[in-house]
């Protein structure tokens, strides 16, 4: 038997307090934004057992053969509720028999927990860095220097910290395809020689806005390999920044709350702020999440404000300083053209992207569509923030397939009309079998039933004493008037492409239980939950548009020799220790693919992939780990090529341009970058097989 990893950080999850400090403003160590007295899912388990069976009937839900199909008749409520999340995997007192290769897509050698100052992979794989930060791609832009910094320069160059990774066809053009990354933060403290905190210069500001926002870049791939490079001045290249024009659409835009003394109509944004993750649609656009943007407003005056974590002081890089807008004294609506979901049309690089007003506002960590059997989207979203919601959103327009001008301006509008929803999950076991210490309850799994509470549809309110502007501006604050459940961080929520089950990475809550604050329940299992846990989800019948789902808990992390964890019910011996899982992607065989925040085991943040169906359901390894103190974001799983964003590399406390921590991926003597890393076979066949 192992030992238990240690638990080596005071942050939350192993996150240093360098990173704490620029990418989330020290969320963690502030009052928690929700307060509200809603049901805790706790206080709803404590009635489930009289209800079991009514929850179960309404939960029917059947295996689907494929995203967006279902039967509609066959077993019994409670053995149909069983089979649709059991699919053909393990289930409680089945005895696994395991073949010997692994399952299809995850058949290699998986890395071994390290701290090693590089990305390490498996045998038989190889790598390249595909772009760094500060790398030119637009015509014009210089090569980096990392002493000869211009806002001007980085406007043109690839962005800082990159994350959400999606690669897209590019027709007519052999071996090339469009990437398109988000850029989170900055960490100025990494970026300028010299940097101080408390005065930072107008152009140290500026290089910050134009190192924020959305690169869109073409790749080439090399012939015989996987490695991958920029198309420098491709024609679809861009560069989006924190100054850069956005148009706000949907129900909400034009309404008095986001209104400014410079934009009058409220449909006029400059900039994009924090991508974390984001999406790839089914018409060939990409969706980009606005999180933590609380942290770049000063002087917070309202309870709405302190309600989305904006604070009432000066803010950590002083861009008040440098532009009114930032001021909420002096532009109280400002932070309020923030927090939304942001689509781009990366084949079009003259078009305004667009914020979604009718996907709501709150710190989005990611927007995923599947598309109905009729083929309307459906966006899955998490509200990255301890006790926050789970939502989603169903479009009442068709997508139009084809590629036509006619067929791609309506897809543009798909968004923009709908019903937003937020979730309430109740659990099936007796409270007192949640004990917070994770121990499964008697009957196997933690598992129970779901409604999606519609909040408002077009300019229509669902929530009593809200408008329907108020709803889609103040998302929080209609998703506590109606009772939603607290979850432990809700980042990627993804939806299996083969199955359509919905998959949401809860990353950690070290405030469960906490005095004052809400305490285990069957969805959120563990008191001062360092390691998060993946909840899997089962619509009605399989249709993205029931408001009603059956849930359990896919993964709950952490080692696997600490009793307090799960792996879809998988032998823990034969899995890879994971804490804080945090981006999700699918391959091809229907595995997910899970990013790490801020590992708490000791060992560096890392990809891993697990089987979701099958006889190896709950098997999962390590298929990469990043530098010292990076996180691993992206992740894009294709048949021969995985990508990451190694994201943050060398932010540990203490390190400073003069004195880093780390030396990926130039070597020493050399500025830490953030950059995109190819990982491929070196026989060049496909991945895992």
């Amino acid at each position: 038997m192992r030992n238990l990893l240690p638990f080596i950080s005071s942050h939350p999850g192993g996150r240093s307090a360098l990173t704490c400090r620029f990418r989330c403003g020290d969320a963690c160590f502030k009052e928690t934004p929700n307060t509200s007295d809603n049901e805790y899912a706790g206080d709803i388990i404590a009635g489930a057992v009289s209800r079991r069976s009514m929850m179960r009937a309404a939960a029917v839900v059947t295996v689907a053969t494929a995203a967006g199909t279902a039967a509609l008749t066959g077993p019994s409520a409670p053995q149909a509720e069983a089979v649709a999340l059991a699919g053909h995997g393990h289930q409680p007192g089945h005895p696994h028999k395991p073949a010997p290769s692994g399952a299809r897509g995850l058949r290699f050698s998986p890395v071994a927990p390290n701290k090693d100052d590089k990305v390490t992979i498996p045998d038989g794989y190889a790598q390249n860095v595909v772009i760094r930060w500060g790398e030119p791609i637009l015509r014009g832009a210089p090569a980096f220097h990392p002493d000869k910094q211009t806002a001007k320069a980085q406007a043109g160059q690839f962005g800082y910290n990159n994350d959400f990774l999606s690669l897209l066809p590019l027709r007519g053009e052999r071996g090339r395809q469009v990437m398109v990354a988000n850029h989170e933060y900055t960490d100025e403290i990494l970026m300028f020689r010299g940097y101080d905190p408390a005065n930072p210069t107008r152009e140290q500001v500026e290089i910050a806005w134009a190192a924020h926002g959305l690169s869109v870049v073409v790749v080439q791939e090399e012939n015989r390999t996987g490695k991958l490079g920029p198309v420098n001045r491709h024609p679809l290249n861009r560069r989006l920044t924190a100054t850069s024009e956005f148009r706000m659409t949907g129900p909400a835009a034009g309404s008095t709350l986001l209104r400014t003394s410079a934009d009058r109509s409220g449909r006029k944004v400059l900039g994009t702020l924090n991508n974390c993750a984001g999406g790839t649609t089914p018409w060939g656009t990409t969706l980009h999440g606005e999180e933590n943007f609380n942290q770049y407003f000063a002087n917070g005056t309202t309870d709405m404000h302190k309600r989305y974590g904006i604070g009432t002081s000066a803010t950590e890089r002083k861009w008040e300083r440098f532009d009114r807008r930032f001021d909420l004294a002096k532009e109280p609506n400002e932070a309020n053209r923030f927090g939304w979901v942001v689509e781009l049309d990366p084949y079009d690089p003259d078009s305004t992207p667009r914020k979604r007003t009718a996907l709501g506002r709150f710190k989005h960590e990611a927007a995923q569509p599947r598309l109905t059997s009729d083929g309307r989207p459906v966006v899955y979203m998490g509200d990255d923030e301890k006790f926050d919601y789970l939502y989603k959103f169903v479009s009442s327009k068709r997508m139009k397939k084809g590629n036509s001008r006619a067929a791609r301006e309506h897809n543009l509008t798909l968004l923009d009309e709908g019903t937003l929803y937020v979730a309430k999950l109740s659990g099936d076991s007796p409270v007192t079998e949640i004990d917070g210490s994770g121990k499964l309850p008697d009957d196997g799994e933690f598992d129970g039933s779901g409604v999606w509470i519609p909040l408002a549809t077009g300019t229509t309110s669902h929530v009593p004493g809200m408008t329907a502007d108020e709803v889609y501006v103040y998302t929080r604050l209609a998703g506590d008037k109606v009772g939603a459940t607290k979850m432990d961080r809700p980042e990627d929520v993804e939806p299996s492409p083969r199955t359509g089950r919905v998959y949401v990475a809860l990353t950690n809550n070290s405030d469960r239980g906490k005095a004052g604050k809400p305490g285990a329940d069957e969805a959120n299992p563990r008191n001062s939950n360092k390691h998060g846990q993946i909840l899997e989800l089962a619509e009605n019948w399989d249709d993205p548009t029931s408001d009603g789902f059956a849930w359990r808990l896919f993964l709950v992390a952490g080692d696997p020799d600490d009793p307090a964890t799960y792996f879809a019910g998988f032998p823990k011996e034969s899995v890879s220790p994971i804490s804080c899982p945090d981006n999700v992607a699918f391959d091809a065989h229907g595995n997910l693919w899970i990013s790490t925040d801020g590992n708490a085991l000791g060992s560096h943040d890392g990809l891993f992939g697990v089987a979701t169906h099958g006889d190896r359901r709950g098997e999962l390894k390590q298929f990469l780990t990043v530098p010292a103190g990076a996180e691993t974001c992206g992740p894009v799983i294709q048949d021969r090529r995985v990508l990451v964003a190694v994201q943050h590399p060398g932010e540990i406390d203490g390190a400073s341009v003069e004195k880093p921590a780390s030396v990926w991926p130039d070597g020493p003597g050399r500025i830490v970058r953030p950059s995109v890393v190819a990982v491929w076979r070196k026989d060049g066949r496909d991945i895992g097989v």
